[in-house]
């Protein structure tokens, strides 16, 4: 959520804000795709080759993919990964036009696309449990609980989802939901040093970490504890619909679904060396090590990533109740709009933007 060194977004498609990513670097990684052409496509008809598109820089969100090409999972799996950086226009919409053939997403943001006429579907979670935190300085001693930020000013990047929530959150804490708003810069840390902002969203798996070991130090709500139903972090891999009727593109989609589930069990047993693999198969990126290690030190001591803490091993499925239940808030919320930018008639349903399919053949592989 906060636009950092480390782990920056921008406004794609006004839900929540993603990485920061030049055109041309697309252009220069993504050799066998048009470049922005709309109709382009970057996959092999035999489903041997895959283009994977990350949603932000490189972090431990994408660790377990890292961690299956060093260690080998995609080439034993005969499999020829390109992982893409983002495109300006974000994941959802390189997928959606055929620039890359997997990308990283989350439910809530397939809601939202979907509703204006993309066909996407996810295929792969990791996000068991929301990650989102809502934060202003610990120094503000004036913000006390999410009615403090009544009246304040909320450092946003134009996001009617992150809209809804704190709203929500205030209006829960005994307060009136009224809150002016101020577009980011480059380092939300820095917005909320200047006075120009007085709270912001946050990731606690990241920028959480990253205010524990640089500061300045965070005082944070989960929207969960303040009338927000749901889980909106289901986060994982998206696919086209119609790339999947392909037999290839599924097998190789099935094959890619099992290598990453044994790169996040790896990390997730060995979350050191899970890191040290990030650190190295991203060098361009500078990853702080530390950060990185103490990122992954945080996902394992707080289940992020499975439904209970002595689980050994990442199912890769959604929580539907768990995600319908955020759809529904966020939709009388007045949150989407349909391609006529008109209030859909229903809710999205989250059991038409997933497909539990390749996760559970992976599985039995």
């Amino acid at each position: 959520m906060s636009e950092n060194s480390g782990f920056r977004r921008i406004p794609g498609h006004k839900l929540i804000v993603r990485a920061l990513a030049l055109t041309a670097a697309l252009c220069m990684a993504a050799t066998s795709a048009a470049c922005g052409a709309k109709g382009a496509e970057n996959k092999a008809d035999d489903g041997s080759k895959l283009s994977f598109m990350l949603d932000w820089t490189p972090n431990t969100n994408h660790v377990g993919i890292y961690v299956a090409r060093h260690l080998g999972y995609f080439d034993k799996a005969g499999l020829k990964l390109t992982i893409l950086p983002t495109a300006q226009a974000g994941a959802e919409t390189s997928v959606q036009n055929g620039v890359a053939d997997v990308g990283f997403s989350k439910l809530s943001n397939l809601a939202t696309f979907n509703s204006q006429g993309a066909d996407l579907r996810q295929v792969f979670n990791i996000g068991q449990h929301s990650v989102a935190r809502w934060c202003s300085l610990a120094s503000r001693t004036d913000i006390q609980t999410p009615k403090d930020f009544d009246g304040k000013t909320f450092v946003s990047f134009g996001s009617a989802e992150q809209t809804a929530v704190v709203k929500q959150m205030i209006r829960y804490a005994g307060g009136k939901g009224d809150f002016k708003r101020v577009t980011s810069g480059t380092n939300t840390f820095a917005t909320l040093t200047s006075g120009k902002g007085d709270f912001a969203g946050f990731y606690a798996n990241w920028e959480g970490v990253e205010s524990e070991l640089k500061g300045p130090a965070l005082h944070c709500f989960t929207q969960a504890d303040w009338g927000v139903p749901g889980n909106p972090d289901q986060l994982g891999f998206v696919v086209k619909n119609s790339w999947l009727q392909q037999a290839g593109h599924r097998r190789a989609l099935t094959a890619f679904v099992k290598a990453c589930l044994r790169g996040y069990n790896y990390a997730l047993s060995h979350p050191d060396q899970a890191a040290d693999i990030l650190v190295k198969e991203t060098k361009g990126s500078a990853i702080d090590p530390t950060l990185a290690k103490r990122s992954m030190e945080s996902i394992v001591k707080e289940g992020y990533w499975v439904d209970s803490p002595d689980q050994k091993s990442i199912s890769g499925l959604i929580n539907v109740k768990d995600a319908q239940d955020y759809l529904d808030f966020q939709f009388k919320a007045g949150t989407y709009r349909d391609a006529k930018k008109a209030d859909p008639d229903k809710a999205p349903q989250a059991k038409d933007l997933w497909t539990d399919r390749y996760v559970r053949e992976a599985a039995d592989q």
